[in-house]
C-alpha cells in the first residue's frame, strides 16, 4: 500500500506494468483482504488487458472465492477482451475447486470456439476440471481428442481415474504411455502407486520401485511415502518397514504412513511405538497420524488407549477432529461392544452426524446382534439417506437372524420402492502382473470349468479338515441348506483364493483384496486353507488386513 501511495505521488499509478506486478504480488498468496485490494486496483485501471485479468483469475482460483474469477470474466468479455491460453487454465481451475461443472462446460465450449481446446496448457486443466466434477468420461473424451498427448495430459487423466477410484483404467493408460516411450515423472509415479495400492498390485508396485531407484525419484519424500503406502496396502509390510528405515529424511506424512501401515495390519503396539519415535525426533503429528493411532486401537480393542489419543489430539496438539476421527471413535467403541456409549458419542457430537457415522454403529450392532439398537440407528440413517442398499441388507439380515420374517419382507419391499442398490462383493488377485476380479454370486456359468473344479476340490479338502459352511449367514427363508451352501461357496473371496491356488506355484503367498468386510464363513475357510495347502493368505478387506498362516489369523478373530 505504501508503494502504491508513492507510485501515485510519482504519477505512475496508471502504469500497466507496475499495476500488474502489484496485483501479482496480492494474488500470489491470496487472502480475502489481498484479493479485495487487488480487485480495487483492477477496477480503477483505465485500460485493462487480458494479462491483468489472468493475474486476477489466478488469484481467485487460489482463494476462498474461486467463482469470483468466472464472474469477473463475464464482465471483461463485455470490454471486448479476448482470452488467451493462460486465461482458460485459471478459470478451469476455479471451476474444479468449486465443482462447478456447468460453468466448466461453458468455458470448454468457448475454448473450442476460439481454438484453444487442444492447447497444451488448456487440455490438462479441462481434464482436471471434468474429473474433479466427477465426469471422468467427459475428461477421457477431451484426452482422446489430443493428437499427441504429452506427459502432463497423461498425468491429468491418470490422476483423474485414481481420484474417482478407477485404478484399472489408470494403469491401462499408464501402459499406453509407456508404449509411446514417454518418460513418467514424479506426478505419474504418485498416481500409479496409488492405483497399485487400491488394487493390491504388488508386482507392478515393485517394478515402479525399481524404476524410481534407477531414475533418481527416491530422493523425493513424497515418492517414498507413496511407496510405503503401496507396499503396506498390497500386504507387504516388511517392504514398507525396510523402505521407511532407509529414508534419510522423514516428514510427518512418512511417519503417518508407517503408523497407518502398522494399524491396518493389526499391529497396534508397533503403531504406538512408532508414534513415540516420531515425537522423540521432534516431528509434529497431524490429523492423519492420529487417524492411524485410533485405527490401531480400534482393530485391537484398546478402548482406553484410543480415548487417550483422541483427547491428546485435541488438547495437546490442537487438532480439530474430522468426520474420520469421529468415525474411528465410533468404530472403537462399537467393536468393543460398547454400543450404547457409541450411540451417546454420536448424539453429543458438536457437528451434525453423517450417515457414515451411523452406518459404522449399525455394522457394530449387526456384529453383536443388537436388533433393538440397530432399528434406532437405521431410523437415523434413513432420515439422512434412504438410497444406500447396504443399510437395508444389514438390518434385514438382523431381522432374519431373529426370525422376524415379516419385517424382512417389509424392509425388502422398501428397498425396492426406494430403488436402493447394494454394492456387490468383489475380490481381486494379481497373477503374472494381471489383476483378476471376482464378484460374489459368480455362478457356475460365469467362471471357467477349471476354476469351478478347483473351487469344488478346495471345499472338499476343507470339509475333510472339519470345515462346516456357516449357512446361518445366508438369510433367505425360501432356500434349502444345500442352496445356502452353494451361495457361500461362490463368495468372491473364495473364488479369488481358489484362482490363486490354481495359478500360482506351491508355497507362494496368495494376496487378495476385497471391497467389503470379509464374512465369517470366508474367514474360517481361509484359516483352514492356510493350514491344509501350506499357503500364507493375505486378505485385505475394507477395514484391515488379515494374515492367515498355519491355520490362524493375525486379527485373532477380532475384526
Amino acid at each position: 500500500m505504501q508503494i502504491q501511495a508513492y507510485a501515485i505521488k510519482s504519477h505512475h499509478q496508471e502504469d500497466v506494468s507496475f499495476i500488474t506486478k502489484l496485483i501479482n504480488f496480492c494474488t500470489e498468496y491470496p487472502t480475502s483482504s489481498s484479493m479485495a485490494y487487488a480487485r480495487n486496483l483492477f477496477d480503477v485501471m483505465p485500460e485493462r488487458d487480458i494479462v491483468l485479468f489472468n493475474s486476477m483469475a489466478r488469484g481467485y482460483s487460489r482463494s476462498m472465492t474461486p467463482l469470483e474469477a468466472f464472474k469477473l470474466f463475464v464482465e471483461v468479455l463485455g470490454d471486448d477482451l479476448l482470452p488467451d491460453d493462460y486465461t482458460f487454465p485459471c478459470l478451469l481451475k476455479a471451476c474444479a475447486v468449486m465443482k462447478a461443472l456447468e460453468e466448466g462446460r461453458q468455458l470448454h465450449c468457448l475454448s473450442m470456439k476460439l481454438g484453444f481446446d487442444d492447447n497444451v496448457y488448456v487440455c490438462p486443466t479441462l481434464i482436471n476440471m471434468y474429473t474433479e466434477c466427477e465426469d471422468v468420461d467427459a475428461a477421457r473424451c477431451v484426452f482422446d481428442r489430443i493428437f499427441e498427448p504429452c506427459v502432463v495430459s497423461y498425468n491429468a487423466m491418470i490422476t483423474g481415474y485414481v481420484r474417482r477410484n478407477r485404478p484399472n483404467e489408470a494403469l491401462s493408460l499408464f501402459r499406453v504411455m509407456q508404449g509411446k516411450n514417454l518418460k513418467p515423472n514424479e506426478i505419474t509415479l504418485l498416481s500409479v502407486l496409488s492405483s497399485c495400492a487400491l488394487l493390491g498390485s504388488l508386482d507392478l508396485g515393485k517394478w515402479i520401485h525399481e524404476y524410481a531407484k534407477k531414475h533418481g525419484f527416491c530422493k523425493y519424500v513424497k515418492v517414498n511415502t507413496a511407496l510405503i503406502d503401496m507396499f503396506a496396502k498390497c500386504g507387504s509390510l516388511d517392504d514398507a518397514v525396510l523402505l521407511f528405515e532407509k529414508m534419510r529424511y522423514k516428514d510427518t506424512q512418512a511417519w503417518s504412513a508407517m503408523i497407518l501401515a502398522y494399524a491396518n495390519h493389526g499391529q497396534a503396539e508397533k503403531s504406538m511405538l512408532m508414534f513415540e519415535r516420531m515425537r522423540s525426533e521432534n516431528v509434529q503429528p497431524d490429523e492423519i497420524t492420529f487417524l492411524g493411532l485410533l485405527n490401531a486401537c480400534s482393530h485391537t480393542g484398546l478402548v482406553e488407549e484410543g480415548r487417550e489419543y483422541f483427547a491428546r489430539m485435541v488438547d495437546e496438539f490442537g487438532i480439530v477432529p474430522s468426520i474420520k476421527h469421529y468415525g474411528s471413535m465410533v468404530d472403537l467403541l462399537g467393536r468393543a461392544g460398547r454400543l450404547d456409549d457409541a450411540f451417546g458419542f454420536i448424539d453429543k457430537l458438536p457437528i451434525s452426524p453423517t450417515p457414515m457415522l451411523w452406518r459404522i454403529l449399525l455394522s457394530a450392532c449387526s456384529s453383536h446382534n443388537n436388533l433393538e439398537l440397530a432399528v434406532k440407528v437405521s431410523e437415523r440413517i434413513f432420515e439422512l439417506d434412504d438410497l444406500h442398499g447396504g443399510d437395508y441388507v444389514i438390518l434385514s439380515n438382523l431381522y432374519a437372524r431373529n426370525n422376524k420374517w415379516e419385517e424382512v419382507d417389509s424392509l425388502r419391499k422398501s428397498m425396492n420402492d426406494q430403488k436402493a442398490v447394494k454394492v456387490p462383493g468383489c475380490s481381486s488377485i494379481e497373477v503374472n502382473n494381471v489383476v483378476h476380479e471376482f464378484f460374489s454370486g459368480d455362478g457356475v456359468k460365469s467362471i471357467t470349468t477349471k476354476l469351478r473344479s478347483s473351487l469344488d476340490e478346495m471345499v472338499k479338502e476343507l470339509k475333510f479338515a472339519g470345515y462346516v459352511p456357516d449357512t446361518s449367514l445366508v438369510v433367505h427363508a425360501d432356500m434349502s441348506d444345500q442352496e445356502k451352501e452353494i451361495t457361500l461357496r461362490y463368495h468372491s473371496e473364495k473364488l479369488a483364493i481358489a484362482f490363486g491356488l490354481l495359478n500360482t506355484p506351491p508355497g507362494t503367498t496368495i494376496r487378495v483384496v476385497k471391497n467389503l468386510r470379509v464374512c465369517k464363513d470366508c474367514h474360517n475357510a481361509a484359516k483352514l486353507i492356510s493350514l491344509i495347502f501350506g499357503r500364507k493368505v493375505v486378505l485385505r478387506d475394507v477395514q484391515r488386513f488379515h494374515h492367515f498362516e498355519h491355520g490362524k489369523c493375525s486379527c485373532g478373530d477380532f475384526w
